[in-house]
This record gives structure tokens, sequence and C-alpha cells, in this order.
């Protein structure tokens, strides 16, 4: 789709997983990321591929406890794209 709604296969091999765009900012000693369209999933790391590994996990927490409480799970909604500026 290239819309941020496509599903997606996951690292367990789910095919209904989805695909929500991440925020990953680099600051002076650490990074840290966050996902628009879940309020409050944040993540901090020593290197990218920490941070990375780290809000995975806190996507997939957020998620698991959204379904245990019977609440409904946000569909991605985030376009990311890039641009060059001069």
């Amino acid at each position: 789709m290239g819309d941020g709604r496509e599903t997606a296969q996951d690292s367990g091999g789910n095919m209904n997983a989805m695909r929500y765009a991440v925020v990953i900012e680099r600051g002076p000693e650490s990074y840290g990321a966050y996902v628009p369209d879940l309020p409050g999933v944040i993540s901090v790391g020593e290197t990218e591929a920490d941070v990375t590994a780290n809000i995975r996990e806190a996507v997939s927490l957020h998620l698991e406890g959204l379904r245990e409480l019977g609440r409904p799970i946000p569909e991605p909604r985030t376009l990311v794209t890039t641009i060059d500026a001069a």
C-alpha cells in the first residue's frame, strides 16, 4: 500500500502485524524513539540498534496491554517521507 497502513510479517511470522512509523532522534549521548500513532510509547538507547530494539519491545508490550484490557488497537495512520533541503 505504501500509506503506512499495510500489514507486515513480524519476527514471529505473524502476517497480521501492523507497521507503525517510528521516529528516532539522535541526542548528544543517546538515541530516543517514539511512535506517533501510539501516544506515550517511547524508548531510549545508547545506539540506534539499541533504541530500535527497545521501541519494538515497547510497542509489543503496549499492544499486548491494550488487548488484555479489551481496548482497540490503533490503526497506523502516520505517513513518513524524507525531503532534500538546500
